[in-house]
């Protein structure tokens, strides 16, 4: 029996009604350098909702000097986690639907550069200091689960604990093909990888036997700094919803629309109780199609913790200081992290 444990990429653009200005934005007052020991204080004493970028990555968001300068200035205006998912391969002529999107599309062409997130988040680990890093997913199901443990725990160390896994089931077919990895079963791999790699970050000599995971006796260092990591799992829907409230540390719903988040929510709130655990033990992060400032305090109120805001950064390092400020100006991230 399964026991449960306590413990966004069609692009959104600015909000509705808000454009991006030609030449130079009106931004927050830019925070002086060395200042992210403010901004660490500040996440811990968060007000309500916190707020996250889902920006890196992909096309520009893949371009070193654009990771570094998001990095760092997302840090500065306060916003409190850095998001980035994964595709190992993509294909041009897909039978596969993607779940995210009312065409069953991907709205990225198949030769866009896509960074493996777990490098991504190796190398934003020393160019920032306090904002949170979260994989929004990584595909799980498609890695061996030893060896994402052990990367896990090298980026969280690196990071000075600051890592949150992100895992889905994955939904492209091809790219499970191309892998060698099978399809089928993907969900039970998925939970029963989370049970190992919880195993091996905590124990000093860990064994686990499952149907798909197996060791016996080994050590795998080093431990994440707090010998766990926050596991968010995706999927919006009612069974990806069941796995949250049976394996996660929190949930990562996207592109969910504001109409669609309340019954969402619902349905994970009932899984939760099903296994008899509240649903305010989970952390609720979410990025939504259509919501604008003016729906925080209605998002909030229904017990989301962060909004994460997807969009693509611009193509040249210096304009992105201007850029994240904008948006940290637009959603009003400043009076949300005091």
């Amino acid at each position: 029996m399964v026991q449960s444990r306590w413990h966004l990429f069609k692009p959104t653009l600015l909000p509705s009604g808000t454009r991006r200005a030609s030449g130079r934005m009106t931004c927050l007052k830019k925070p002086r350098e060395g200042s992210s020991l403010d901004a660490r204080i500040a996440r811990r004493h968060h007000v309500g909702v916190r707020f996250g970028l889902h920006v890196l990555g992909v096309g520009a968001g893949a371009d070193p000097a654009v990771v570094t300068a998001v990095g760092r200035a997302a840090e500065r205006y306060g916003f409190a986690t850095l998001w980035a998912g994964e595709h190992v391969v993509m294909v041009d002529r897909p039978t596969s639907v993607y779940p995210y999107a009312d065409d069953g599309r991907i709205a990225l062409p198949s030769d866009v550069d896509w960074l493996d997130p777990l490098v991504l988040f190796g190398f934003l680990a020393s160019a920032t200091s306090g904002i949170r890093l979260a994989t929004g997913v990584l595909l799980l199901p498609e890695h061996n689960p030893v060896v994402v443990a052990k990367a896990v725990a090298s980026i969280d160390v690196l990071a000075r604990g600051r890592f949150t896994l992100g895992v889905g089931v994955g939904w492209s077919a091809e790219e499970f093909a191309a892998l060698g990895v099978p399809f089928e079963g993907r969900a039970t791999r998925t939970t029963e990888y989370i049970e190992a790699m919880r195993v091996l970050w905590s124990e000093d000599v860990a064994s686990y036997s499952g149907r798909h995971v197996c060791f016996d006796e080994v050590r795998c260092y080093p431990k994440p700094v707090h010998r766990s990591v926050p596991v968010m799992l995706g999927g919006n829907g009612d069974r990806a919803l069941q796995r949250v409230a049976t394996h996660g540390d929190g949930w990562y719903g996207f592109n969910i629309s504001v109409q669609e988040l309340p019954g969402r929510l619902e349905v994970l709130r009932s899984a939760c109780e099903q296994v008899g655990r509240p649903d305010t033990s989970l952390d609720k992060a979410v990025a939504l199609l259509d919501a604008t400032p003016a729906d925080i305090g209605d998002i909030e109120s229904l017990g989301v913790n962060e909004v994460v805001i997807v969009e693509s950064p611009p193509g040249t390092a210096e304009d992105v200081d201007d850029w994240v400020g904008h948006l940290a100006q637009t959603w009003n991230v400043h009076s949300h992290a005091t």
